[in-house]
Order: structure tokens, then C-alpha cells, then sequence
């Protein structure tokens, strides 16, 4: 790559890139250029992924997918239009020049994709919560040519924002609350879109697509519309044990609760209760601030991550948190969470206050603060007459019936893997994509049905990924060093030679899992002997999408 006279000008040689590929350039100004090529077509980009920055160039193409390394947004080759979340946006795209044997890139030159809302103009769309689901839903409407009316229903008092994050940089302090908002801090009314904030809806009437707001006066509000989207999200589950309503219990859901835990655990004793992911991340959020007096994770199993990742992968979990002072009580159960014997203004005793957890053995850990990872429930009580204990069964297209969608964390929907309930970002940015698509009536989105789960947790700024849905990672091949955060694991549901992967998992080997990805979404998955004969997953991926 070259430099022309301006800094906003790029020569680049078309023999560098391969037709049905793609390759990106570094720019000095920290920009990246990101080139596809079919056949005697080039297209040119902005190399960055849109959600955290990623160069593209160091993904995957596969067919007209370009597939992120970090988070696996995926964007078309031809337009950057979004294909599928975590982005929220498609990738900006620049004017070319033919040169003959190069080609001449100016930055500066952006291609109009400005979108007519001119569709659906007479009709209201009702979407009831904030979260990633309710957001994506009204985003998408928007940027695809929606023209009637939105009005996004929130029982928080913030404009929607990125949840994840809330456990990671938000809580290690290195990341302030505005840079938390999805689409910025004028999202909804540059998208003309009614955010009423601080609502409660007391009830939703399905067969007239109508919802009932109460305020904090008893008075009722009835709202109808062509288009009800219900997209609820889910709430902590506290566990039935003696003393989880004392003062200094926390649960981390919403940036209220984050913000309390930042501001409570200062010089404090930390106890967190679950090691599932969030209670991971909170533990390494604490660690990397810096500010607490110790933390201590309290788990019912000997691993951490156990239904999620193999022992081996666990371990070299567990041994990065030791080596950030985190300390661990494993093969334990709290039986109660103990009260401080305070003394009121006014003399009286007082025992509301959190002074430690006793678990099942008789043990005492001394804490000044505990938190509760252990788990969420759906948020399903407006959705009585259809509600499940496992979610609401909706269509492949988010449908509940005409009109009226259901989605996000409270969703049993069916993907490529089969009907599951998921609670993760990615699935709930994915199923507002797909409801937007359905309200369009837009057949060029795919359905839930062609898509995959995926997550990911960040600790100790180390990104394990995990790409599918398996029922245990009891039954898996692991390749490379977990101990090195070098590895990829293939899970299965047995030990069968002939049975298919359903599920990957991995740190560092960030083309693989991306080339899984996109086999199991298009329902060809390796099987375990595939994978054990040295089975290129890169190579099949790129040759199955041509």
C-alpha cells in the first residue's frame, strides 16, 4: 500500500487480493480500509467493526459474509450491509477509482445509503423494554425504511444502553456511563423514535395489541397499535436463603445496580455467590478496579463455567483469578447470610446489615458485601394466557400471534440448534433484527431459524468465546493450551465418531471458532471424527459459503 498526495488517499494493487476474497489496510491515522474482490469487482470499506473496532481483514469471508474475528457481526461483501449483530450498524463504504492495474481509495468519498422511511407511514409499532431486544427492534425499523410511528415503553430511567459491559469495563472503571448508550446519547430522537422512560406497564392485551401503562398514582394509560412487541428481559433470581434481602445483597442486572456495587465495594470484603459467567466477570471487574479489601467467589461445584466449559479450560479460569488475588471456596452451599449486630441513632440494636456468609459445613466467610450470581428468570408475568416457566413460544420470526412479537430474554424460539430460551446479547440483538425484518414483511433478512447462538466473557481483558449450544462440555475435543489462552474446544452431546459438533469454545483461535460458526449455521458441523483426523475447519468454511 501507498500513499498519495492527501492523507485521505489509498492506492492499492489489485493483485494483492484473491477474487471471493478480501484484505485490509492500516492507515497511518489509525483508520483501516478493508477491500473485497469478486471476480473483477472491488469494494472498499471502513476496516473497523463497527461495535469495538476489530480490523475485519483478520476475519473471515465466507462467500458474501464478512464475518468479524472478535464478536462475529457479519457484514455483506457487496454493500456492507448488516447481516447479523453484535453490530448495530452496517460498515460505511467508499468511492473507488480504477487505475488500471490499482485502485485509488478516497476516505473522504462515502457512498449515500441514506435510507427513505417511507414504508408502513400510517401504521404505530409498540415496543415494551429497553433492553438489547427492544432497542434492536425499534434500530432496525429506522434504518430500514420504517415510517410509522415507535414508541419504546422502559421501566428504567435511562435511554437503552449496552448491558454487557455493564460486568466488564463499566464495573473495573474503565469506561464511563455515557459511552454505555446505544447509538449515542441523542439515539431516539434522531431517530424519532417516543422513549417514555420510568413507565410501567401493568398489562398487555395481546388480542388488541394494546398495553396498559400505570403510573405512580394508580392512574392507567391504554396505549394500542398496529405492531406490540414485548421484549420484557429477565430479572436475578434470588436464591431462598436466610438473610438475601439484607442490606449490602447485591444483584447486577441494570446500571443502578452496577453503579451501587462500584460505589459499596470500596475497602470492602466481597463475597460473590455463583460461577457462571457473570459471576466471572464480576469477580475480574472488582479485581482489575482495584478498590476492594478481598474477594472471595463461592461455588456449589469444583469448577467454574461448568456448564459451559471443560475442566481443563475451567482450571486455567480458576488460576487466572487466583493469580489477581481473587480467592475460591469450591464443593460449597450457603446456607444463610448473616446480619451485623448494629446500634441505631436512637440506641436501638439493629441487624440489617450484611456481616458474612455461613455455608452449609458451618463454615463463616467475613463479608462487607455479597453478590448474587446465580442466575435470572424470565420476565413473562404480562404474558399470562401464553406464558411458559421456560419462556414464550414464539415462531421463527419472533411471532406470538398476528401482529404481536415476543422476544429477547423471555423467548423460547427456534434457531438452527433447535427451540431453546437464551439469555445473551447477541441472541437479543439477533431476534430484533428479525422482528423488524417480520414487521417489514422484508424476506431478504434471515429468519431466527438460520441463525446461531453466541456469546462471549471478558476477564482480565482475555475474550473467551463461545460459538453454539451444547447440552454439556463433558463430551468435547480440546486443541491447543488453555493455559496459555491458546485453545479451541469442539463439544458434542456423546462420544459417537459420526456425532456433530454442537457447540466451540475459545481464546486466541479466533478464525476457527469463526469458521465453526459458519458450518453450524449453514447445518454443517464437524463431527468428532472429522475434527480428530486434523479436519481443516478454515478451509471447509470459505469452500461450503463459495
Amino acid at each position: 500500500m501507498s500513499k498519495a498526495a492527501t492523507i485521505n488517499t489509498v492506492t492499492i494493487n489489485k493483485a494483492d487480493i484473491i477474487s471471493g476474497g478480501m484484505k485490509s489496510y492500516k492507515q497511518d491515522d489509525d483508520g483501516i480500509i478493508l477491500i473485497t474482490r469478486d471476480d473483477s469487482t472491488f469494494r472498499a470499506f471502513d476496516g473497523k467493526c463497527p461495535h469495538a473496532g476489530a480490523d475485519l481483514g483478520t476475519g473471515l469471508r465466507c462467500g458474501n459474509r464478512v464475518i468479524c474475528p472478535w464478536h462475529h457481526a457479519a457484514f455483506d461483501s457487496s454493500d456492507g450491509a448488516l447481516l447479523e449483530p453484535i453490530a448495530t450498524t452496517g460498515l460505511t463504504q467508499y468511492q473507488i477509482i480504477d487505475n488500471g492495474d490499482s485502485l485509488t481509495v478516497d476516505t473522504s468519498a462515502k457512498i449515500d445509503k441514506q435510507v427513505e422511511n417511507d414504508k408502513l407511514t400510517d401504521t404505530h409499532t409498540i415496543i415494551v423494554g429497553g433492553g438489547g431486544a427492544g432497542f434492536m427492534t425499534a434500530h432496525q425499523l429506522r434504518n430500514t425504511g420504517y415510517g410509522g410511528k415507535i414508541t419504546l415503553v422502559s421501566a428504567e430511567d435511562k435511554a437503552p444502553y449496552n448491558r454487557p459491559l455493564l460486568s466488564k469495563a463499566f464495573l473495573a472503571g474503565n469506561m464511563p456511563e455515557e459511552k454505555l448508550l446505544l447509538g449515542g446519547t441523542d439515539w431516539a430522537s434522531k431517530h424519532d423514535i417516543e422513549l417514555r422512560l420510568n413507565q410501567t406497564v401493568s398489562e398487555v392485551l395481546l388480542n388488541e395489541r394494546s398495553i396498559v401503562i400505570t403510573d405512580e398514582k394508580g392512574d392507567s394509560n391504554k396505549l394500542t397499535a398496529e405492531f406490540l412487541v414485548v421484549a420484557t428481559g429477565a430479572e436475578p433470581k434470588i436464591p431462598p436463603i436466610k438473610g438475601a434481602t439484607l442490606d449490602g445483597v447485591y444483584t447486577l442486572r441494570s446500571m443502578d445496580d452496577a453503579k451501587l456495587i462500584k460505589a459499596a465495594s470500596h475497602d470492602q470484603r466481597v463475597v460473590i455467590v455463583g460461577t457462571g459467567f457473570i459471576g466471572m466477570e464480576v469477580a475480574s471487574a472488582l479485581a482489575q478496579s482495584g478498590t476492594t479489601a478481598s474477594i472471595t467467589v463461592i461455588g456449589q461445584d469444583h469448577r467454574v463455567m461448568g456448564n459451559i466449559v471443560s475442566e481443563t479450560v475451567s482450571n486455567a479460569l480458576i488460576t487466572l483469578h487466583k493469580e489477581n488475588g481473587v480467592e475460591f471456596v469450591f464443593d460449597a452451599s450457603v446456607a444463610e447470610i448473616i446480619a451485623a449486630e448494629n446500634t441505631t441513632d436512637n440506641g436501638e440494636e439493629n441487624f440489617s446489615q450484611v456481616s458474612g456468609v455461613k455455608l452449609a459445613n458451618g463454615e463463616q466467610i467475613d463479608a462487607d458485601i455479597v453478590i448474587l450470581g446465580t442466575g435470572v428468570a424470565p420476565r413473562i408475568e404480562l404474558l399470562q394466557d401464553t406464558n411458559h416457566p421456560d419462556g414464550v413460544k414464539v415462531d421463527e420470526h419472533l411471532q406470538l400471534r398476528d401482529g404481536v412479537y415476543a422476544l429477547g430474554d423471555i423467548a423460547k424460539a427456534p434457531n438452527q440448534l433447535g427451540r431453546m430460551r437464551i439469555e445473551h446479547w447477541r441472541v437479543a440483538l439477533q431476534h430484533g433484527m428479525v422482528t423488524a425484518a417480520a414487521i417489514l414483511n422484508d424476506d431478504n433478512v434471515k429468519s431466527l431459524q438460520e441463525r446461531i447462538p453466541f456469546f462471549w466473557t471478558m476477564q482480565y481483558g482475555k475474550s473467551l468465546r463461545y460459538s453454539g449450544h451444547a447440552a454439556t462440555p463433558d463430551h468435547g475435543i480440546l486443541m491447543g493450551s488453555p493455559d496459555s489462552f491458546n485453545y479451541i474446544e469442539y463439544y458434542f452431546d456423546n462420544e459417537g465418531e459420526n456425532t456433530c459438533a454442537s457447540a466451540s469454545s475459545s481464546l486466541g483461535r479466533d478464525k476457527e471458532l469463526v469458521a465453526f460458526s459458519e458450518l453450524l449455521r449453514q447445518g454443517h458441523a464437524p463431527t468428532r471424527a472429522q475434527i480428530n483426523a486434523g479436519f481443516d475447519i478454515i478451509e471447509q468454511a470459505q469452500a461450503l459459503s463459495r
